[in-house]
């Protein structure tokens, strides 16, 4: 069965004053419907802009590329800026990191939800009104009717975030991109928002793209990982593969650095990272975590390493696994 989104050679570039970012370079990924793939890495890597690529919300002066690029055997490459915008909120829809600055101050939670609606079928005010409703108690809200007349910032964090996954249902889409939706939100109402976009998941068979730095966010949701290190993929597996062999000396440094309950002693030190991101402006070569890798070797700074497939479904971009 063909993937429901395939990227291949995905890049972004961005001009600066200082020369050529190449914030996402060479990515690759395959999502199959009713899949969930978690994309992980450091602030910075490229996750967020990898996302914003495949939904053709970039910047102005960023510049987009792919060998391939379809979402459900439709090229996006050849898509428009007007055909863009007919796929997105109908067929793909993302769910933003901040829902205080994602929803608009100035128009109540019943707007903007009927926009979506509106915008892309042909339904009344009273259909896309009552798809509202039925959406906003789908994802917890309770009292929903009476919801629709409130502003954003008449709500909680939790709840404006139930807004936006309700939004990003309206017409219900087969593909949804979360961008780190829990992260301005506490722990047990990270929990609940995770468990809602799972069991959301299941009911649609939509395929979902969760960014994310929190490891034990993706080892309780992900099918497949994807970890990314200075706007490349480093190493990507099914999940239960990946946490039980990490391959790159990046991911298992990322694992170092969290404590495993049973395992973890309360006087243990956690691992790090030592050594900084380097910059992504300019000519890049060779592995771009050498500079922090105690494996570190002089073929490391040679062009490439390619990503190496160590098992059927598991890619490692490291001179080690060659």
């Amino acid at each position: 069965m063909a993937p429901l989104l395939l990227a291949e050679d995905l890049r972004v570039d961005i001009p600066t004053p200082l020369g050529m970012l190449h914030a996402v370079r060479g990515i690759d990924l395959a999502l199959a419907q009713g899949e969930t793939l978690c994309l992980v890495g450091e602030s910075g890597c490229g996750k967020s802009l990898t996302a914003l690529a495949l939904m053709a919300l970039l910047p102005t002066n960023a510049r987009r590329a792919a060998r391939r690029l379809e979402f459900g055997g439709r090229d996006l490459r050849a898509a428009g800026e007007r055909a863009m915008a007919d796929l997105r909120g109908e067929r793909m829809a993302m769910i933003f990191q901040e829902p205080m600055t994602s929803l608009n101050p100035a128009y109540t939670v019943g707007d903007q939800l009927e926009e979506v609606l509106l915008r892309h079928r042909k339904a009344s005010r009273a259909q896309a009104r009552e798809r509202a409703v039925l959406l906003l108690d789908k994802v917890g809200i309770t009292a929903a009717a009476s919801r629709l007349a409130q502003y954003p910032h008449q709500l909680s964090g939790g709840l404006r975030q139930r807004v936006m996954i309700a939004m990003a249902l309206m017409c219900g889409p087969q593909l949804i991109i979360a961008d780190e939706p829990t992260t301005a939100l506490d722990v047990t109402i990270q929990a609940q928002i995770l468990h809602l976009l799972k069991s959301l998941q299941r009911e649609f068979r939509m395929g979902l793209i969760l960014i994310t730095h929190d490891l034990g966010i993706v080892a309780r949701v992900a099918d497949r990982v994807t970890v990314m290190y200075a706007g490349e993929i480093v190493e990507s597996a099914p999940v239960a593969e990946l946490f039980a062999a990490p391959r790159h000396p990046y991911t298992q440094g990322l694992l170092r650095c969290i404590p495993v309950p049973g395992r973890t002693r309360p006087e243990e030190k956690l691992g790090v990272i030592p050594g900084l991101v380097p910059t992504p402006i300019g000519e890049l070569s060779g592995c771009q975590f050498r500079n922090r890798c105690e494996h570190a070797r002089p073929d490391c700074a040679a062009p490439g390493p390619s990503l190496v497939r160590v098992r059927p479904q598991h890619g490692v971009r490291c001179v080690l696994a060659q």
